[in-house]
């Protein structure tokens, strides 16, 4: 609902109120005054109020706003409508600027790109683009990367005439035949499967709908294994088979995820000898398997699922090797048992629990195994053989940075691929020889234009959060436009939830930013795994206030050090990023000069009130289920739309996408309406709905840049930094 990945793939500072506060007054109902064009003069549209109370525990909350929950209604279309001819109205003095931010963005973007190929089963796959093309076209090539090219997927055809597009790549089948892939007309992630015969290049008349776009193929060639949401919650609750030349319609249920709060998936093993069904819940997990070669079989459960044990799997020569927090591992280990053998009553372990280091992923290869590890709030890579004959880390040389293996298919391989980035080094993809501990860049993200890695610098700092605890922030800023600590405009940028760690990486677009002297911020607060697994555990539930209060403790350090200039310091952040800017926009508006939240989880109470609505029984664990009413109380005393007040709030943009499937459109557009109703000043406030697109924004390569360009107008104009025609 609220998270970034498909999967979802915080202390309280003194005591939670034990009972809820009062809701702040509400004004005088009033008309909205919602101009139908830009022409007409628009002002900000007033949505109108209806009463509507909802009651829980005893406890009443006024939602005069509750009526805009209706994505069909005219009045809520028009009100929409209203808010982007306010938003292009109040930003028109940014006309040109968002144009140039638009063509400089886009400019940097090499448009004939392709990715690295990998290699599996005797050809060569990638994917590329072509000048002026929004979306990839995958392809492969036999024998090698010299091989004639035949193309999987043209992404720009498939696309052309819908207002949205997304696929996902192709899945070839074990006997090279078909591929199949899932598309996205809407933006709501509800997928199409389409399968196509690789010897005629047509398309099969068996066609899939309303999946969520994961599959697998068993090793006959013909059975395709997938998975498909419930139509109202879209919790991935299904596993379904489909045989090749039969009717959709009638493909029989392998497997059905009736717990509420698990969502399930399926996938193939890397040594392809076995399908897995793992189902997912955010304390604990349970996997199925069955053998790749005998699709019809029983499925097999690994291990029985438990209140808070978490596990995963890989199988190599006659073993299954587990990824584990069972046993008091916090920041789990990797044990093995052999085939046949798999309760964890016969697990042995491979890599004993550390305290220090967090283990946050592996990888087998017939000679290797390979950790994702990190410590002290970095990623590192840990090179294994298996005979124990050499063990050794994989050294980077920068502040901060981002590092993690990318694509390795086959199990027979002696080469790690891992990409790799900071915030001075564009994306890189680096081919390392496991035997000989040598790494070869293979490619580095072009970035056209004038860009100088070396103009620019990366540090990382540590702020004090109230309680005590040391809060990592990583910044980066272009060197020639003043000294490190010259009190510049910054932006702050945060997520903080669903244990997602927020790496500093790359990024071209955001250039345009510090190449006008702003420094950019990402504050890696508690709530996330940066730290380890007591860094996500210390801020959700009953102590997700400390996702809050790091973050202030961020912003606050940065201005005390000198890095931000404390007249321009911008909050940033989406989906629950975006609830992390609301809340803390309540605790400590005169921190901030202004914010931007992108589809931003704002109502928290109402929505995991309401089960109807997509993957709320999934996050209870997250959050916390306010049907118990210490829970109730405790996210009473944060959510952004429950504590807006009448005070006065620093500028603010919101963005939002009417078919968004994780955060409802209603909710940001409900705060926005309260905000606007309820504030004492007078401060720049929009909200920009795109009308064609859910929670990821406008589809294709350039397209999105448009919005990006409208975020960074809104940042320089508010910083004063925009020249008026």
């Amino acid at each position: 609902m609220r998270a970034i990945v498909p999967l979802g793939l915080l202390l309280l500072v003194g005591c939670g109120p034990t009972t809820p506060p009062s809701p702040a007054p509400e004004p005088a109902p009033v008309t909205s005054e919602t101009p139908s064009s830009p022409q007409a003069s628009p002002q900000a549209p007033i949505a109108t109020r209806k009463d509507h109370v909802l009651e829980a525990h005893g406890h009443q909350r006024k939602d005069p706003y509750y009526w805009m929950k209706d994505r069909e209604s005219e009045e809520v279309l028009g009100y929409l409508k209203a808010e982007n001819d306010w938003t292009r109205a109040a930003l028109a003095h940014t006309d040109a600027l968002q144009k140039e931010l638009f063509t400089e963005i886009t400019g940097r973007i090499k448009q004939d790109d392709s990715s690295v190929p990998y290699l599996l089963d005797g050809y060569s796959y990638y994917r590329r683009y072509i000048e002026g093309g929004e979306y990839p076209i995958y392809a492969r090539r036999k024998g090698g990367e010299d091989g004639d090219e035949q193309v999987l997927l043209d992404g720009n055809a498939r696309a052309e005439g819908k207002d949205y597009f997304a696929a996902r790549e192709p899945k070839v089948s074990s006997d090279d035949r078909v591929a199949a892939w899932a598309e996205d007309h809407v933006g709501r992630r509800i997928y199409t499967i389409f399968f196509k015969d690789l010897a005629t290049d047509e398309l099969l008349p068996d066609r899939i709908e309303a999946v969520n776009g994961n599959m697998a193929w068993a090793m006959d060639g013909k059975t395709l294994f997938y998975a498909r949401q419930d139509p109202e919650t879209l919790r991935s609750h299904r596993i379904h088979k489909h045989v090749l030349g039969t009717d959709p319609k009638d493909d029989p249920i392998v497997y059905e995820e009736t717990e509420d709060t698990f969502s399930t998936y399926v996938w193939r093993t890397k040594d392809k000898k076995f399908l897995v069904i793992g189902s997912f819940q955010t304390v604990s997990s349970e996997m199925r398997f069955v053998d790749a070669r005998s699709p019809d079989a029983e499925w097999t459960v690994f291990q029985p699922r438990e209140r808070d044990h978490e596990y995963s799997i890989a199988h190599k020569d006659g073993h299954w090797y587990v990824r584990t927090n069972t046993g008091g591992a916090t920041n789990f280990k990797l044990v093995r048992t052999p085939d046949g053998q798999t309760g964890k009553a016969s697990w042995e372990d491979v890599i004993s629990h550390r305290a220090e280091t967090f283990l946050s992923d592996f990888d087998v290869f017939d000679e290797h195994l390979v950790l994702s590890e990190r410590s002290e709030g970095l990623p590192m890579l840990r090179v294994r053989r298996w005979d124990g004959s050499d063990d050794h880390y994989v050294l980077f040389d920068d502040p901060t940075y981002y590092a993690k293996p990318g694509t390795n298919p086959s199990i027979d391989s002696a080469t790690l691929r891992f990409d790799y980035t900071s915030p001075t080094t564009p994306w890189s993809v680096f081919d390392y020889d496991m035997n000989y501990r040598k790494g070869t860049l293979r490619k580095e993200q072009p970035v056209l234009g004038d860009f100088d890695k070396t103009r620019y610098q990366a540090e990382r700092l540590w702020a004090t959060a109230p309680d005590g605890t040391s809060v990592p922030i990583s910044l980066v800023w272009r060197k020639d436009l003043g000294g490190p600590r010259s009190g510049r405009p910054t932006v702050l940028y945060g997520y903080g939830s669903y244990g997602y760690s927020l790496d500093a990486t790359f990024n071209a677009a955001r250039l345009s930013l510090l190449d006008r002297g702003f420094v950019w911020a990402i504050a890696h607060i508690r709530g996330g795994q940066e730290l380890g697994r007591p860094w996500y555990d210390d801020g959700k539930l009953q102590k997700k206030m400390n996702t809050f209060t790091d973050f202030i403790a961020c912003g606050e350090h940065l201005v005390s050090e000198g890095w931000a200039d404390p007249e321009r310091l911008y909050a940033m952040g989406g989906s629950a990023g975006g609830l992390l800017v609301g809340a803390v926009l309540n605790m400590k508006p005169e921190l901030w000069d202004g914010a931007i939240a992108s589809v931003p989880f704002v109502d928290v109470v109402t929505t995991m009130l309401d089960d109807s609505i997509p993957l709320t029984t999934g996050e209870y664990d997250e959050w916390g289920n306010p049907n118990d009413k210490a829970s109730y109380d405790y996210m009473l005393s944060y959510s952004p739309y429950d504590n807006v007040e009448a005070k006065a709030y620093p500028a603010l943009l919101v963005t939002s996408g009417l078919h968004d499937s994780q955060v409802q459109y209603w909710e940001p557009t409900k705060w926005v309406a309260k905000l606007r109703a309820l504030r004492t000043n007078d401060t720049t406030l929009l909200l920009h709905t795109n009308m064609d697109a859910g929670h990821g924004g406008k589809s294709g390569r350039f397209a999105r840049y448009h919005e990006v360009a409208l975020e960074y107008a809104f940042l320089l104009s508010e910083a004063d930094l925009v020249e008026t025609p």
